[in-house]
């Protein structure tokens, strides 16, 4: 799948990585760019088209699919982030706001832009990970296992979109430059470069992309004697 001519719709696209994603797929030579937001006014971005989506409401996503009907290229990024572990005090309002805007949105998203692509010849699915899918720490625990369902959501898409020729690529990456992550004291990548190495990916047919170094060094943990997965061993 080629962004070139393509109609592409990026989910949370006013800021952060979405943004450059938006960014990216104008560049790329996508025909028409649907940049959405909850506040569509919000989206500062030249050469896209801003549209009303909050991808938690259901007459939000009928909407878009009725406005969007020659949609190739379905980009689930808006995602959110309660930091917090699963044994905090404020652990299952966190995991319930997190699995319906990360799990669930990319879900009812996928699930009723399926057909549209289905139509105009496959197109493709671009779910926006984390290295954190497969890892889990004392701030990310909620946050961790809805990018983990949200891996396995994808996995499952493409399984089940192959035989309409849909694509379906899962990005993963560490840290980046944005609102999400201003409070943590961590090397981060450009929104920009992570953008770029998706359209990248797309282009060249992969499934999966690894986007920075701390997603190689994640995932290549997992098949360690003692998995990264597992954090460090009792004492």
């Amino acid at each position: 799948m080629n962004f070139k001519d393509a109609v592409v719709l990026v989910t949370g696209a006013n800021r952060g990585l979405g943004k450059a994603l938006a960014e990216a797929a104008v560049k790329a030579g996508a025909r028409k760019v649907y940049a959405a937001a909850r506040t569509p006014a919000s989206v500062d971005i030249a050469g896209v088209t801003p549209i009303k989506l909050d991808v938690t409401d259901a007459a939000d996503i009928a909407a878009a699919v009725q406005a969007i009907p020659d949609l190739h290229i379905l980009i689930n990024n808006a995602g959110i982030h309660v930091v917090g572990g699963v044994t905090g005090p404020d652990a299952l309002s966190a995991a319930r706001a997190e699995f319906e805007t990360n799990f669930f949105a990319p879900l009812a998203l996928s699930h009723a832009f399926a057909p549209v692509l289905g139509r105009n010849g496959g197109g493709a699915i671009i779910n926006i990970l984390s290295a954190l899918s497969w890892a889990s720490f004392p701030t990310t625990g909620t946050y961790s296992a809805s990018k983990a369902a949200a891996w396995g959501l994808t996995n499952g898409l493409r399984n089940e979109l192959r035989p309409q020729n849909t694509q379906v690529l899962a990005a993963h990456m560490g840290y980046m430059d944005t609102d999400m992550t201003a409070g943590i004291d961590a090397p981060k990548s450009s929104p920009a470069t992570i953008a770029a190495a998706i359209v990248s990916a797309l282009e060249a047919d992969q499934d999966e992309v690894l986007t920075d170094e701390p997603s190689r060094q994640v995932k290549a943990g997992l098949g360690a004697p003692r998995g990264f997965y597992l954090g460090e061993a009792r004492a």
